[in-house]
């Protein structure tokens, strides 16, 4: 019998038509993407919580579903408005239907956000394209989770908020300089809900996109000196991800097979898949 999964995407309407305008797969398609070279049989549902017109499930209808997927979000989580409280009581009805939850970025804050935690305007500032030296905590090292991965390693992210402060019932798994929770597993009335900070549903092409989205504010903020060079790291993204073999621009990028193999990339998604949906 095949999964019946909810991916939850958590853009609002004009965040996803943003993203369209730049060429970015919408967050929905590119999560049903990643969970389908698992498990390619599976029935998705995708739901836009955000869209104050869009009816979310709830009690039964949520226990009719093995598993629930959050992908990011441009919404503020802290900004307690509509479309952000939509998704906080969804994942809280989550918690109390037992239906366990994956995400990423986003599905961090708010895995956190509705089982008591609290998020904030990261400090230290914005985390975008690759977050380095995401370092595995002694809780993370013997999790399953992150069996099979390196105790130290880069992601794919894009983010200006984070994860506070953990709820109860919570175990810190991940952290770097910038970000100190990259990954939890936060349980709430015995559901467990493994989040992590960082994308492993991006490759290279989503990243280059992701950068056009983000130019104009990328190059304020310092991240390039000018849209000149954004425009060259979106080229050399791109050369990159249609010939992997250019070891030119993976040194000049700081990039290796962290991000680029697709199998080291989602693992924490496979090891979600065999510990949580096939054995819970």
């Amino acid at each position: 019998m095949s999964e019946k999964l909810l991916i939850i995407d958590g853009y609002d309407k004009a965040g996803r038509e943003n993203l369209g305008k730049a060429g970015c797969t919408l967050a929905g398609t590119l999560y049903e993407q990643m969970i389908k070279r698992f498990l390619p049989d599976a029935s998705v549902t995708i739901l836009h919580p955000a869209d104050p017109d869009e009816a979310l499930p709830a009690g039964a209808d949520l226990t009719a579903f093995d598993a629930a997927l959050w992908t990011g979000s441009s919404l503020t989580i802290y900004h307690q408005t509509p479309d952000v409280t939509r998704q906080v009581n969804l994942a809280r009805a989550l918690y109390t239907a037992g239906t366990p939850s994956f995400g990423s970025c986003w599905a961090l804050q708010i895995a956190a956000l509705a089982a008591g935690g609290t998020c904030r305007l990261n400090p230290k500032g914005r985390e975008f394209g690759i977050a380095r030296k995401i370092s595995l905590t002694p809780e993370g090292r013997s999790h399953p989770l992150y069996a099979g991965k390196a105790s130290v390693f880069d992601g794919f992210t894009s983010h200006f908020d984070d994860v506070e402060s953990l709820p109860s019932n919570s175990i810190h798994l991940a952290g770097n300089h910038i970000t100190p929770i990259q990954a939890a597993i936060v349980t709430q009335e015995g559901t467990p809900f493994w989040a992590v900070q960082y994308h492993p549903e991006y490759d290279l092409a989503e990243l280059a996109a992701l950068t056009r989205f983000r130019m104009d504010g990328l190059v304020e903020s310092g991240y390039f000196a000018d849209h000149a060079a954004a425009r060259s790291f979106v080229k050399d993204l791109e050369a990159l991800h249609k010939d992997p073999t250019r070891k030119d621009i993976a040194w000049h990028l700081g990039i290796d097979q962290d991000v680029m193999d697709a199998d080291i990339r989602t693992l924490e998604v496979k090891n979600w898949i065999e510990n949580i949906l096939r054995n819970g």
